[in-house]
């Protein structure tokens, strides 16, 4: 869009008319909970919106729409509010809020579960464990569904299950002149492809409908070993997940063991650690963590739990209100010089907070084509993320200099492009490297539905020209 209007500028009587129409709150800056409203995950981001629509419905959203675009607002929309660019937010235009439209509602006979737009991940697993089923999504349940699921969506249940977006089966969404839409394999294909992968570009999605899988316990925990023997732990990993069944599923990470509920031994250490999640049944379990066991962990506390449980186990060390600092990319190997450079950074992380994970891309995930999904990396072995992580705002710079340096050190071993669930706001040409040949296609339906890119508080596809 060309230049943007000012919601302080409108008339006092075209705000009033517009509050009317609307369902949930609409919060000013004048408001008493102003400041709490526009708090995200990431408290280093710091954006003023000037005004907060807060839907509790699909009319709201739709009144909201049409009123920003009439207007020629500024937009961003807001979920979970866990991206680590804090595109959830924007200065001095208005925020779309789903927070309030949340329902979790389960087909028991198609094992499928549909979801609202402003449902967080843990209200999800809540609903669906009894039920013995879940959905492949992420690793923290305080992370939102939308964000996590339009962005691809890696979690411990990828290798088994794929992608959160392998398993949307259909999308309601509010497209950017009002109008409501449903996608999926049978009808609005195209959107329903963009989607996949495309993020909040093409519309604001208020319902998600997922396969889900017959998840109820799983066998998980933590694997530790001291960081100085991280390149024979990588080494041995690249083989050992890339030829397991895909019913294991373990995470590398460069980290520090901040305190409880590990052993004392452990605080304030740096180690390599894999954080496994396993689904084949504690009558394996021996069998399956043998190797793991022979590489003489330090500390290995994996056992039988219910899904949900491993889904939370960083909700209470990672909450809201953390400063967050993210780099990212994608490896296809981990070849000496990649493993001498995690030893060197992951011997050095500033804060007990600070880590750099490796998600494996392997098994289920990695059987999808390149070109089915926007998702383009499908041949890519790990998505790589650094996070520098602290509760204090004056060690801001300490953490960022450290992730920039540790990716500014692996991005040339790395394939191009990253997971853009795990980028900051880095510019159009990385946003191109991660869609790859995908990102043309993107950029015509991106044209077709969006051509004034209303949608563009986001890793954003411009409309092809």
């Amino acid at each position: 869009m060309s230049t943007k209007g000012k919601i302080k500028e409108l008339e006092a009587s075209v705000l009033d008319a517009f509050t009317a129409q609307i369902r949930g709150k609409v919060i000013f800056p004048k408001d008493p909970n102003y400041n709490e409203t526009r708090k995200i995950y990431n408290a280093m981001i710091d954006k003023r919106p000037a005004m907060f629509v807060m839907c509790t419905d699909v009319a709201d959203v739709i009144s909201a729409v049409n009123f920003g675009r009439e207007n020629n607002l500024l937009v961003a929309v807001r979920g979970g509010g866990h991206n680590g660019g804090g595109l959830g937010l924007c200065d001095d235009g208005m925020v779309i809020d789903l927070s309030g439209i949340k329902f979790v509602h389960i087909d028991v006979e198609h094992s499928t579960v549909r979801v609202g737009g402003g449902n967080l991940w843990g209200e999800v697993d809540h609903a669906t464990h009894p039920f013995g089923l879940a959905v492949p999504a992420g690793i923290i349940s305080t992370t939102g569904v939308g964000g996590l699921t339009l962005g691809g969506g890696v979690g411990y249940l990828s290798r088994k299950y794929g992608l959160t977006i392998d398993n949307l089966l259909e999308a309601d969404m509010v497209l950017a002149d009002g109008s409501f839409v449903t996608v999926s394999a049978k009808q609005n294909t195209d959107l329903f492809w963009a989607i996949r992968g495309g993020g909040g570009n093409f519309g604001i999605v208020t319902s998600f409908k997922f396969q889900g899988h017959p998840v109820k316990n799983i066998i998980g925990g933590p694997s530790l070993w001291p960081i100085e023997r991280i390149e024979e732990v990588m080494e041995w990993y690249h083989t050992f997940i890339n030829d397991a069944p895909d019913d294991l599923n373990g995470f590398i990470a460069t980290m520090v063991i901040p305190g409880a509920p590990f052993p004392e031994e452990l605080h304030n250490k740096m180690f390599c650690g894999i954080v496994w999640s396993y689904l084949g049944g504690p009558e394996k379990q021996e069998e399956v963590f043998r190797p793991v066991l022979e590489m003489k962990p330090i500390f290995h506390h994996v056992g039988e739990m219910p899904y949900p449980a491993i889904q939370t186990m960083f909700d209470e060390m990672l909450p809201p209100g953390l400063q967050w600092y993210w780099r990212a990319d994608y490896f296809d190997d981990l070849g000496s010089e990649v493993r001498a450079k995690h030893l060197e950074f992951g011997s050095k992380i500033p804060t007990p907070l600070s880590q750099m994970h490796l998600y494996p891309i392997s098994g289920a995930a990695s059987r999808v084509g390149k070109e089915e999904t926007p998702w383009a990396n499908r041949d890519a072995k790990y998505a790589g993320v650094i996070v520098g992580v602290d509760p204090d705002p004056s060690n801001a710079e300490k953490i960022k200099d450290w992730c920039k340096d540790y990716w500014k050190a692996l991005h040339p071993y790395s394939t191009g492009g990253a997971y853009l669930n795990f980028i900051m706001d880095e510019g159009q040409e990385r946003i191109k490297a991660s869609y790859k040949s995908n990102y043309e296609r993107l950029t015509t339906i991106k044209k077709q539905y969006d051509p004034e890119n209303f949608f563009r508080v986001n890793q954003n596809i411009q409309p092809a020209r």
